[in-house]
């Protein structure tokens, strides 16, 4: 490809050179994960890293890379822009932020960027965001009542200034968080692969002999728009409301939105929205957008690469002051948790605009803090994750134990124990969880965990779907709920709990919802559950009409109409 390349592409060529891209920041994203020390990076993937041209635009995001943080990055990028205009910028800086209001939503995620320079000039910018394993304050969970105690707040300020690492800072860091090498260790894993990809862009551009990546950015951008718009522009015009409950402190919040759909361009508005909270489950507006963002994206075009240009059609409104435009100084340290949200609510919106897209609600995925004592001595401060179930979707049955929205990864058992000095007892799915349907929702999980450590542990929760399930679509029945308990008693999900050494708290992960009519669902497909332990004899027959014989292996639909399809139970029985 010539230097200087016109502002016009043919399609193989931009193909390649957009492949090549993304082939690029997927190899940002392994210098992330290869030098990072805790596990929520290294194992779990809680990362994006991106690339920006000139003008702040993303282009491209590494595939293993949490996708709503495409609609955040290029809006922090901005106001890094703003703090440090790019006339002032050098060779070697690297400027970062966790304001919650400037970044991803809360102080636990870390957003660093870096300027690419070529003959002297600015020609992108490359960005990584990790969540930190402890930031200070009262750790990462939901018990702050205002964002002063969840930990250290960094306004836009550089890290690395002309190459050279900021000591006072890094000090700063050390005296304030539990684990002061992991922290420090993912902050300078957030530099090495920034400086990483500033070569990984420049070889790009001498290898095609692209002097300006400003063209190039044009043509993705123009072409992930008009994909976009032509996708919105296909679905029923109108206006589509929602509105859901969720569990918050004393009493339930409420989520409502307005999602105008209008030509070839979507404006979602979250006016009567419930107000903010004395708890660190607040959303401020970035991440709303950002969700919001990634939720019409996957209506229409899951499979084409995160850039700007597929968000550009896209507008949304939230009023100041409600939980999902949250002001400071509400704390946000859990802001997924309610987040997460925006997804099955705008879903639920376009379920008439799109039934053939929208998806069941999911279980959701579970974090859960644990700070402490290794058995060693040494400091722990690390998060454990799990998952519910996925979503029914049309003629598709929902994964078991797969967040959604996110797409974090599960630690190992092995790395997990070895690092926290607790055992994992069990891990099973539960039977009967998943919603019924003419497609099934995903199953939920069980996880008894034990504090082998010699020391008590202090567990910070974030769980939600503890009174809410999640929903089945079209006819499709309620998953089961997600409870924690501590030695078998049922414990706040979002509480801070107190974990005495010998004692087990247990997860049981929230199952998904289903989709259609359970009655259509075929009687060999609902042998096929039971037989794999998916559901249970009881279940089938309460659940789907379906009388199965485990001592012949044979099934046969007795009943006209399921019983109580949207109640779900465990395992023993028992309401979940």
């Amino acid at each position: 490809m010539a230097r200087n390349a016109p502002d016009s592409f043919d399609a193989v060529s931009l193909g390649i050179l957009w492949d090549r891209l993304i082939s690029l920041t997927d190899e940002i994203v392994s210098t992330l994960v290869r030098t990072s020390f805790s596990t929520i990076v290294s194992e779990s993937y809680d990362l994006s890293c991106v690339v920006l041209d000139a003008e702040a635009n993303s282009i491209a995001q590494g595939t293993m890379s949490i996708p709503v943080f495409i609609g955040s990055a290029p809006v922090t990028a901005r106001h890094m822009l703003n703090r440090f205009p790019p006339e002032t910028l050098k060779p070697g800086d690297v400027i970062f932020t966790n304001d919650p209001w400037l970044g991803t939503g809360h102080l636990f995620d870390v957003t660093m960027m870096r300027p690419v320079f070529r003959d002297g000039r600015i020609v992108a910018y490359t960005m990584s965001i990790t969540h930190l394993p402890d930031i200070g304050g009262t750790g990462f969970g939901s018990a702050a009542t205002e964002i002063y105690q969840e930990g250290l707040r960094f306004p836009i300020g550089k890290i690395a200034d002309a190459g050279r690492i900021d000591e006072r800072l890094i000090e700063l860091v050390r005296a304030n968080v539990r684990v002061p090498e992991q922290v420090v260790g993912d902050l300078m894993a957030n530099v090495a692969c920034n400086e990483v990809g500033g070569r990984q862009v420049l070889e790009f551009m001498d290898e095609y002999g692209i002097d300006d990546l400003g063209p190039l950015s044009r043509a993705i951008r123009e072409q992930s728009e008009k994909a976009m718009r032509e996708k919105i522009a296909g679905l029923k015009p109108g206006i589509y409301r929602n509105r859901i409950e969720l569990e918050g402190l004393d009493q339930p919040i409420r989520f409502a939105c307005r999602i105008e759909v209008k030509g070839d361009r979507i404006h979602v508005d979250f006016d009567g929205t419930g107000p903010c909270v004395r708890a660190g489950i607040n959303v401020p507006f970035c991440y709303a957008h950002a969700m919001s963002l990634y939720s019409i994206k996957t209506l229409t075009l899951p499979s084409i690469p995160n850039n700007a240009g597929m968000t550009a059609p896209i507008t949304v409104s939230a009023p100041v002051g409600c939980i999902l435009n949250a002001q400071p100084p509400f704390a946000t340290g859990g802001r997924h948790a309610m987040g997460h949200f925006v997804t099955p609510l705008i879903y639920g919106a376009l379920a008439k605009a799109a039934p053939d897209r929208v998806q069941a609600d999911s279980g959701m995925m579970n974090l859960v803090t644990f700070q402490g004592r290794h058995r060693n001595g040494r400091g722990v401060s690390t998060i454990y994750f799990a998952a519910g179930g996925y979503g029914a979707l049309d003629g598709t049955d929902g994964v078991s134990t797969v967040p959604h929205p996110s797409n974090m990864a599960v630690v190992p058992v092995e790395v997990w124990e070895t690092i926290t000095s607790t055992t994992i007892e069990r891990k099973n799915l539960l039977p009967d969880s998943g919603g019924a349907g003419k497609s099934r929702g995903g199953l939920g999980q069980e996880v008894v965990l034990r504090n082998d450590s010699g020391s008590p542990m202090t567990l910070l929760g974030m769980g939600n779907r503890t009174q809410f399930p999640a929903r089945g679509l079209f006819g499709g029945g309620d998953g089961s709920l997600r409870v924690h308990a501590l030695d078998g008693v049922p414990v706040n999900a979002k509480a801070r709990i107190e974990m005495p050494p010998g004692a087990r708290v247990t997860v049981r992960e929230a199952g998904a919802g289903g989709f259609g009519d359970p009655r259509k669902r075929p009687v060999e497909t609902v042998l096929s559950d039971v037989l794999d332990g998916f559901v249970t004899s009881k279940g089938a027959l309460r659940d789907y009409g379906v009388k199965v014989d485990l001592r012949s292996g044979t099934a046969e639909r007795v009943a006209a109409k399921p019983k109580a399809a949207a109640v779900h139970r465990g395992a023993k029985g028992k309401r979940a």
